[in-house]
């Protein structure tokens, strides 16, 4: 399988405060990816290093092959779209497109200007009148005229209103499926990347605690409700991701291939906001765990 990108051990410190640490992970192609975990997980920091923003102190990371940013072949091959969907206030729309083609060499000057015209966005007009929405989009613009190999978006649409963000997101899709981009899409609204994102990765506290495919990850994670029974006399090929319990009765979130026959259990489907809610409650549950066990 072709990646997209890899990281190896990966960390970015500021003076003595760790962003990012011990981060492997390995992305496909020819997926949209949805990056999601808590604020502080280390997704802004790891898609800065993957767009070459920054330099990372420890480990290795590579993009399309190659290291970030190195030289301009490289840089042509990735466009970003950071949190607050950057453009410049004085310039118009116009001037935003000009210089998208004097700084990238693969520069699709018809296809900027066709989606601009379809978008209904004045040319004449400065980017600092533009709604937040009509900013967002001549951000992304921008990215897709740059004929990127991967396009990485960092919470694109975090500050837009619901219809801005739908409005966001269907552009953001078709354009993938029209030019096949690889494309890493950080979020935390879980429903805008069940509409667009084929491939999930949960990032908490810099580790990955789950990847893969979307549709095969809801299919081998289930919710069991029955009884109370503790944890350990599960099957072994029930692997526990999250656990609740009252004096009666126990709820568990397992990962499974194999089906669930024992007729104790009422088995239902997850929704991609359960399950990534269940490993970041897997994580915590753990960081409980550890600190209890440091105080003992």
């Amino acid at each position: 399988m072709t990646s997209v990108l890899r990281a190896q051990a990966l960390g970015k410190k500021y003076g003595k405060r760790w962003a990012l640490r011990e981060c492997t992970v390995d992305i496909p192609a020819g997926h949209v990816v949805g990056l999601v975990g808590p604020n502080g997980a280390g997704k802004t920091t790891l898609l800065k290093l993957a767009g070459g923003q920054l330099q990372p102190t420890a480990g290795a990371i590579t993009v399309l092959g190659g290291r970030p940013a190195d030289g301009p072949a490289q840089l042509a091959k990735v466009g970003f779209v950071a949190q607050d969907t950057p453009v410049y206030a004085a310039l118009t729309v116009a001037d935003h497109l000009r210089l998208g083609a004097r700084l990238n060499p693969r520069w699709d000057d018809a296809m900027a200007r066709e989606r601009i015209a379809r978008l209904g966005l004045d040319p004449t007009h400065r980017a600092g009148k533009l709604s937040g929405g009509q900013r967002a989009q001549l951000a992304l613009t921008l990215g897709l005229a740059k004929r990127p190999e991967l396009l990485i978006l960092d919470e694109p649409v975090a500050s837009l209103d619901p219809l801005a963000r739908h409005e966001f997101m269907q552009g953001l899709l078709e354009a993938t499926v029209e030019h096949q981009l690889s494309v890493v899409l950080s979020s935390h609204l879980v429903s805008d990347l069940e509409r667009t994102c084929d491939y999930l990765i949960v990032l908490v506290e810099s580790r990955v605690q789950v990847a893969g495919e979307v549709d095969k990850l809801l299919a081998t994670h289930h919710r069991l409700t029955g009884p109370r029974r503790d944890p350990d006399r599960l099957p072994a090929d029930q692997h526990v991701i999250s656990a609740c319990h009252t004096e009666q009765q126990s709820t568990f979130v397992v990962r499974t291939d194999a089906p669930i026959h024992d007729p104790a259990w009422t088995v239902t489907q997850l929704s991609l906001e359960d399950l990534v809610l269940a490993y970041m409650d897997k994580s915590t549950a753990e960081d409980r765990r550890v600190a209890l066990e440091v105080q003992r």
